[in-house]
Order: C-alpha cells, then sequence, then structure tokens
C-alpha cells in the first residue's frame, strides 16, 4: 500500500467535515495532516486543481532547474577559473550565479516530487526551510542585480570621476548590501513577524499573505519596498542617467565625425572602449528587465492576499513560484552569449558549449583586449 492509501495519512473524506468550513471536497484534502495548522481556511473553498496543472508545472520546473543548476554552474566556475574574469565587478556577477544556482538546486527536486503527488508531501518544518531557502537566494538575487546596474552607473556615467571599485569594496557590498540584508528578512517570519506556509497550489511554500494581521502586514510591506520597490527604482534611476550618458556619447561621436569628415570615429581605442560599455549596459538592462518580470508576480499575489483575497485562487498563487524560478535561467544565457571575456573564456574550457564561430572568437578576443578589466 502506498503512502497516499493510507487514510492516515491524508485528510480523507471523515476528517474533512471536521477541519473544511466549506464540506466539500477542495484542494487541501489530501495534504498531510502536520501541515493543515499553516494552511489557511481561505484555501478550503477552492476545488482540487486540474491534474494537468502539476504535471505542466512539472515539466517547466524540470527544464528550468536543469538549465538553472548546470547554467549557473558553469558560470561560477568559468569566472573563477579564468584569471582575466576575477575582477571585483564580475564578483557581483558570481554573487548572482551563486544565489541562482542555489535556488534551484534546492528548491526543484522538493517541487518536483509534489507536482508528481499533487500535493505538499513533507514535513511542516521542511515547509517553513523551504519557503525561507527561496526568500534568501531570491532576494539575494534581487539586490546582486542592484550592485551590478549601480557598477555599471559608476563605470558609464561617472567614469574618471567614479570611485574605482576594489575588490575588499565589493566583498563588502556583496556581504552587506546582499547576504546581511537578505538573511535579515528571512529570519523575522521565524521569530512570528509573518510565517512560512503552503501555497494555495499545496506544491510550494512562501510568507503567509492571507492573515490579516497587523505584524504580517507591516512585514510584508516593509519587505516588498526594500526587496522590490527600492531596488527597482534604483535601477530605474542608475538606467536614467546610463541612457542619458550613452545617448550624449553618441550624439558626440557623430558631431566629431561629421566635422571630420567620416562616417565613424569607432576606429579610435577610447571609442571602442567606451562602445564596449555601452554594449555591457544593455546586457545589464536586458538581465534586469527579465528579473522585473520575474519577481514583479510575486509582489502582486503578496498585495492581492493582503487586501484583494477574492482573486487569489490556488492557480493565481502558481504563477509567481514559475516566473521566478524561471529569472535563474536567464543569466547564465545572457553572459554566455553578450559577454566577451566569458565567451572567450568558455570557449576554451568548454568548447562544446560554445557557439562562436572562429571568426567571432577572433573579433571577441580582439575586442576584449581593448576593454578595461572593469568590464
Amino acid at each position: 500500500m502506498g503512502y497516499w492509501d493510507d487514510p492516515s495519512n491524508m485528510v480523507g473524506n471523515s476528517l474533512q467535515e471536521s477541519t473544511n468550513p466549506y464540506g466539500n471536497y477542495t484542494v487541501v484534502d489530501r495534504v498531510p495532516r502536520e501541515i493543515l495548522s499553516l494552511v489557511d481556511d481561505h484555501w478550503y473553498q477552492f476545488p482540487p486543481m486540474n491534474p494537468l496543472w502539476y504535471s505542466l508545472v512539472g515539466v517547466w520546473m524540470f527544464i528550468m532547474g536543469t538549465l538553472a543548476v548546470s547554467g549557473n554552474f558553469v558560470v561560477i566556475w568559468v569566472f573563477m577559473c579564468t584569471k582575466s574574469l576575477r575582477s571585483p565587478s564580475n564578483m557581483y556577477v558570481v554573487s548572482l550565479a551563486v544565489s541562482d544556482f542555489f535556488m534551484m538546486a534546492c528548491m526543484c527536486p522538493p517541487i518536483l516530487i509534489n507536482c508528481y503527488y499533487q500535493m505538499w508531501s513533507f514535513s511542516a518544518v521542511f515547509c517553513q526551510v523551504y519557503a525561507a531557502i527561496g526568500s534568501t537566494m531570491g532576494t539575494a538575487s534581487i539586490w546582486a542585480m542592484v550592485l551590478i546596474t549601480s557598477d555599471r552607473y559608476n563605470v558609464i556615467v561617472k567614469g574618471i570621476s567614479g570611485t574605482p571599485l576594489t575588490t575588499n569594496r565589493a566583498l563588502l557590498n556583496i556581504l552587506v548590501v546582499v547576504w546581511v540584508k537578505t538573511l535579515f528578512w528571512t529570519i523575522l517570519p521565524f521569530f512570528g513577524f509573518c510565517r512560512y506556509v503552503p501555497e494555495g497550489n499545496m506544491t510550494a511554500c512562501g510568507t503567509d499573505y492571507l492573515t490579516d494581521d497587523i505584524w504580517y502586514h507591516i512585514y510584508l510591506w516593509l519587505y516588498t519596498i526594500d526587496c522590490y520597490l527600492l531596488p527597482l527604482a534604483l535601477i530605474i534611476y542608475d538606467y536614467t542617467f546610463i541612457l542619458k550618458a550613452v545617448s550624449a556619447h553618441e550624439k558626440q561621436m557623430r558631431e566629431q565625425a561629421k566635422k571630420m569628415g567620416v562616417k565613424s570615429l569607432r576606429s579610435d581605442p577610447d571609442a571602442k572602449k567606451k562602445s564596449n560599455e555601452c554594449r555591457l549596459a544593455k546586457v545589464a538592462l536586458t538581465t534586469v528587465s527579465l528579473w522585473f518580470i520575474a519577481w514583479t508576480p510575486y509582489c502582486i499575489i503578496n498585495i492581492a492576499g493582503m487586501h484583494y483575497k477574492s482573486i487569489v485562487t490556488p492557480l493565481f498563487s502558481i504563477w509567481g513560484s514559475v516566473f521566478a524560478k524561471a529569472n535563474a535561467v536567464y543569466n547564465p544565457i545572457i553572459y554566455a552569449i553578450s559577454h566577451p571575456k566569458y565567451r572567450a573564456a568558455m570557449e576554451k574550457k568548454l568548447p562544446c558549449l560554445s557557439c562562436a564561430t572562429e571568426k567571432e572568437e577572433d573579433s571577441s578576443v580582439s575586442e576584449t583586449t581593448s576593454t578595461n578589466e572593469k568590464c
């Protein structure tokens, strides 16, 4: 007899009438008994989800998990094993890859098992650990992205007037801005400021946005401001001035070329260097845009859970996890395609994973030699 064939391991029809205020078979009815104390009454009104959704989420998570774990591992390995890539700026990239790697390595296997059983099939303690890992790695990813954007702002906008980023300063920023801040928000739910509970689809766990408690709402709003709205504001601020600087530079280049009677000044070393910086800014902007798409659903779900509960359904709660996990796949793909030093290093270490032609490789190496080490 299997685990879910034993009536003592699930809520069951006889038990549901005593625990389910709605009296119907619901999405909650097959979860283990010890999880019931964490499940909000809101979820009892919804019937079980169509099994197809669990299959689709499972397939999606398997694909995302495989790509994210392998892709971010390669990023970490290539950056740490290539001397030319060990710059202070690239330490932010490694921090981002580390958080993405551990998020999917730790969270993908449990959610695949839960999708197979179509419910949360672990203990209540593991539910809280699972949610804490997701909160930690997700927040670390967000603030690592802010540091990457801030570094691009310092290099492109401030230029020679900016303070050079040193290794010690980069390490301090990663320690304080990324991990200390992240751990602060992660441990608060263990001390009564909000809590970690199963989400409506019963295959994942996250913060409790349904309980009408003033401290829960304060935590969620402060968390949203500090880990979503503030990073978004900083990124918009930085890129506003980055784009202005790029636009002004391009305009200056066109005017100078017109005065000299030539089509372009790109053969000039300084111009090539500046062009490289602008290209890397576009890479970072693309990455941040994808991050925005990934984390906005969670923000919407949290706000809706606090103030518009009627629209929060088990299916509605799936999208936050689906989009957020996909974010861990974007970064290694973007850097593998667009970062010339990384692509050249990967061509040497893992030729089977490189899609660059010999001509593109020569061009990338040539361009790399004229690029500032900060890139």
